[in-house]
């Protein structure tokens, strides 16, 4: 049933962000055996990159924010490269990059944003497999950065 997912997402009361174009010299989805490989989302809100160090000047809720507005920014990249939502078979794997202090832990924590996010929209098929990583830089500034694997069913 086609608008399954877009009608859970109004449900939650969740606005897709227009998907962003890329910033070099790669495609924000490739899909390719059946897997939708995600290209690393930055997070937006209000068109404004979000940026920052967890564990300096952001901490864990700014920062897993920030991963929950990638998570957004991947769905929206899905829908625009596979046109129907509910073409979505299972969110396979999400890796999270964390800008962040020498001494901050708590990475695991951050993910959360972006993970609670994708089984909010998908249900049980958006119950994935994850690495949180901490880094010392992230593209443009950004707090955060998320990529994903999904695999999708035939058009």
């Amino acid at each position: 049933m086609s608008g399954t997912i877009d009608a859970r997402i109004a449900e939650l009361g969740l606005v897709l962000p227009t998907a962003a174009a890329p910033i070099a010299a790669y495609r924000p989805v490739v899909v390719a055996g059946g897997i939708a490989h995600v290209s690393g989302q930055l997070p937006f809100r209000d068109g404004d990159l979000v940026t920052g160090r967890a564990g300096e000047s952001d901490d864990v809720a700014n920062a897993a924010e920030a991963a929950r507005l990638c998570g957004l920014m991947i769905v929206a990249q899905l829908r625009a490269a596979l046109g129907d939502l509910d073409r979505v078979e299972q969110v396979i794997k999400l890796n999270v990059f964390v800008n962040s202090a020498h001494d901050f832990h708590d990475q695991p924590k951050v993910a959360n944003g972006a993970s609670e996010l994708m089984q909010a929209v998908f249900g049980d098929a958006g119950i994935h497999a994850r690495a949180a990583v901490g880094v010392a830089a992230l593209p443009l500034g950004a707090l955060v950065e998320v990529d994903a694997q999904v695999a999708v069913r035939a058009a």
